[in-house]
Order: structure tokens, then sequence, then C-alpha cells
């Protein structure tokens, strides 16, 4: 396995989804990562996520690419559009397979759910592995016969031929690493293609950090747990870890993590309420001067 960190120059990335529009959550992740690419030196790039074509549409890209221009922030130009990689993420799953680490699966959500015995970290259910014992012919006769299957990861033959330490450097928003403790058994057999899907987030993001020579990941704490997984596959791939930097959450009035299917306020909104994008920066702690349209936008 390669170095835990790479050389060279340091590159980060910001990768939203354009499946709705950006919220104050996403102005925070954005500024930290222009505010650690400030502080290394570093090249800040754009990733559009937009692998779901059923949720992703070209005006919410739209939409994004106009948000953070407004709030100034600058990235290298053109983004890349996981769409238009679907070649990459085939080529690393098939490589998985030429090591019998992936299986097809059949079962629907509504199998894994009544079959499962736990949770993973994110709350879904633990896939069983019922399938994993299919042979490739009976499988090849179900994709035959129109049967649709997603591709999953062996886990514990995965863990047998990874390193016996895995982990990854985590800075969370300091200066000085810890050595975090990679634990992706706690996610079972997980996706790495779904059924209308070029790659699972897990696949697709391990992928694009590799090839976009990506040094330093700075994302929200809520995908902490998922970095076992991106250990993993970095591991399995023989691709280098970046270093990781793990951010805290901007949460609601009511202590909830601001969403889009919790239709929190947008940036949009707020910037036709009047608020600037000084103001934006100033309560998110990324500069001086005065928040108080933004309180008065969001009350």
């Amino acid at each position: 396995m390669r170095s835990n960190v790479l050389a060279g120059s340091p590159v980060l990335r910001f990768a939203p989804s354009p499946n709705g529009l950006l919220h104050l959550g996403h102005a925070y992740s954005a500024f930290c990562n222009e505010r650690v690419a400030a502080d290394l030196n570093g090249r800040l790039l754009l990733r559009i996520e937009d692998l779901d074509r059923t949720r992703c549409k070209p005006r919410y890209q739209a939409a994004i690419e106009e948000d953070l221009a407004w709030l100034g922030l600058r990235f290298e130009t053109p983004a890349r559009r996981q769409s238009e990689h679907a070649g990459d993420y085939a080529a690393a799953l098939d490589g998985l397979a030429a090591r019998e680490f992936v299986y097809a699966c059949f079962c629907s959500r509504a199998e894994v759910a009544r079959t499962s015995q736990g949770r993973d970290p994110d709350g879904a259910p633990l896939y069983s592995g019922s399938c994993r014992a299919i042979s490739a012919r009976e499988a090849a006769a179900r994709l035959a016969r129109g049967e649709k299957r997603t591709l999953r990861l062996d886990m514990r033959r995965a863990i047998e031929c990874a390193p016996s330490r895995l982990f990854w450097s985590e800075f969370g928003e300091g200066s000085t690493s810890v050595e975090q403790t990679a634990e992706p058994a706690r996610w079972g057999d997980v996706i790495l293609s779904g059924r209308d899907l070029a790659a699972s987030y897990h696949l697709a993001v391990t992928v694009d950090d590799a090839l976009q020579g990506v040094t330093d990941v700075v994302r929200g704490r809520d995908l902490l747990a998922a970095t076992s997984v991106h250990r993993l596959l970095q591991a399995l791939l023989d691709l280098p870890a970046p270093r990781y930097r793990h951010h805290r959450l901007v949460l609601d009035p009511d202590g909830a993590k601001l969403s889009k299917r919790r239709q929190s306020p947008s940036l949009a909104k707020l910037r036709a309420c009047g608020v600037s994008p000084a103001a934006i920066r100033a309560a998110l702690g990324f500069g001086g001067g005065d928040s108080g349209g933004l309180a008065v936008a969001l009350s």
C-alpha cells in the first residue's frame, strides 16, 4: 500500500450534489475548504457529484455555481462531473471483481430491511449477505431474465485481504492530526454500484479523490464513519490516502442538521432577503463584520 500522505502540492475539493439548493451547511464546508487551501497554499477544486440522474438536475448545478460565485469562492475550472466518468468507476469495479471482492445482489430494499439484524453507522439496515453464495452462472441467468442487481463489496473477504492496520490521519478543525483507526466492518457488505447508478457514493468519491490528486479531504463530521469504507477501498485499489478534516455541522435552532430534505433556508433565499456574503461569512466564523442581517432573515 502506498504512503498515507500524498506528495506534491496540496489539493482540496468541494463536492456538492445538484439535487437541491445549497444552504448554510454547504457554505460552511466550502469556506472550510477555502481556508485550509489558503493555509496550505494549495489548489481548490470543484466536483459536481451528479451520479443520481433522477434527483440531480442541471438547474441545481447552475444554482450551485451562482451561489459559490456570490459567496466569493473561486475554484479551478472546469469542474469534474461524476456523470462524465462512468468508465473510471467501471475500471475500479473490474479490478475489485477480478480479486473476487464483488458479488451481485438481487435483494430489494424491503428484503434487506426484513432480513437485517442491525444498522450501519448511517442508521440503514445492515445487509445479511444472502446473495453472497449465488454462483456466477445463476447471477448471469437472473440478469438475462431482466432482474436488476446491485454490486456489493464482500466485506469479510476485503478485510481479510487488507492491511491489518488500517487508519487515517484526522485533523478535525485543528492543526494537529490523530491516528484514526478504520472500522469498515460496521458497514457490512456495502453497495458499490446501484441498480441504476454507475457507482455508489463510497466508490465514486474514492476513485475521484485519487484521480484528482486530492491530498486533503475537508467535509462534514457526518461522513467521519464513512471514511472507514473509503480507506478500505483505497487499500484494495492501491490508491493513496488523503489527510482528512471532518468539520462540525451547522445546526438549526432545534439542534438538527441543516439539510435539503428538511427544506433548510437556501443561500438563494437568504440572498433574496438581502443577506450579504459578508454577513454569511461573519455568522459562520470566517470573517469579521455584522451578521445581524442573517439572523433577521432566519427569524
